[in-house]
């Protein structure tokens, strides 16, 4: 029987590359978002994949999600994501309230749901998406830095609660990762700036790049677990130091 690989946040990015290329590793893959229709777009184009619709925010969405499933052998915690770059001292708590709702607590309604089934696998894989920001702060990015660290600060947790269970915790550091829609999220629709984020920068990452990495790290032998696994653009140092070429 196929393993089955969950991953949230399917909709788009770094979740949607991800499913793609489990699917293209022999994982029956359950791609959950809330944007159904992309998520039907999705499985019309990569055998393998089943589309669910999944709001990471909703308890009962996510046991709905749960109640579903035959098997789980691997989860990737991917929803997540950045609202607003201003200062701790003038950001909206709202903003910061939304953050923590997906990246952190909406990893851990997911996590409680289906660690049964990761367990049962007898070789599970548990697989959170943060971030550099999640080990490292920056200025403009308290909340999104806060609830990534909030993430991390979970993993860590789960691995040592877990030792001795068939199931290996994983977590994911993208540095600059240049998709669609999170800089232009993270600036509330502003266009503009959310491309001024990568100019000059040459090769910043893509979304296969992290989706390579996931699967990487899925694939490896029962004994084997990545515990952290920091991946950034050569170009990008530090989230302080990138290097930019002016024309």
């Amino acid at each position: 029987m196929k393993r089955t690989a969950v991953v949230t946040g399917a909709s788009s990015g770094i979740g949607e590359a991800t499913a793609r290329r489990l699917a293209a590793e022999g994982f029956h893959v359950v791609a959950a978002a809330r944007r159904r229709d992309r998520l039907d777009k999705l499985a019309a184009e990569v055998p393998g994949v089943t589309p669910v619709t999944l709001d990471v925010t909703s308890q009962e969405s996510v046991d709905e999600l749960a109640a579903a499933l035959d098997r789980c052998d691997v989860l990737v915690n991917n929803a997540g994501g950045a609202v607003g770059l201003e200062p701790v001292a003038e950001s909206d708590p709202d903003d910061w309230r939304r953050m923590y709702e997906v990246n952190v607590l909406g990893s851990l309604r997911t996590t409680r749901a289906l660690l049964p089934r990761l367990i049962e696998s007898g070789d599970g894989v548990l697989v959170m998406l943060t971030s550099v920001a999640g080990v490292v702060s920056y200025e403009g990015g308290g909340g999104y830095v806060a609830a990534k660290h909030g993430q991390t600060a979970m993993t860590e947790t789960l691995r040592l609660e877990l030792v001795g269970e068939p199931v290996r915790i994983v977590e994911i550091l993208p540095g600059m990762v240049r998709t669609d829609e999170f800089s232009l999220v993270r600036f509330r629709g502003d266009a503009d700036a959310a491309a001024r984020v990568y100019e000059g920068v040459p090769g910043p990452l893509t979304a296969d790049d992290v989706a390579d990495a996931i699967a990487w790290t899925v694939t490896r032998p029962a004994h084997v677990n990545i515990d952290r696994l920091v991946i950034r653009p050569r170009a990008q140092a530090a989230q302080h130091k990138v290097h930019r070429v002016t024309s």
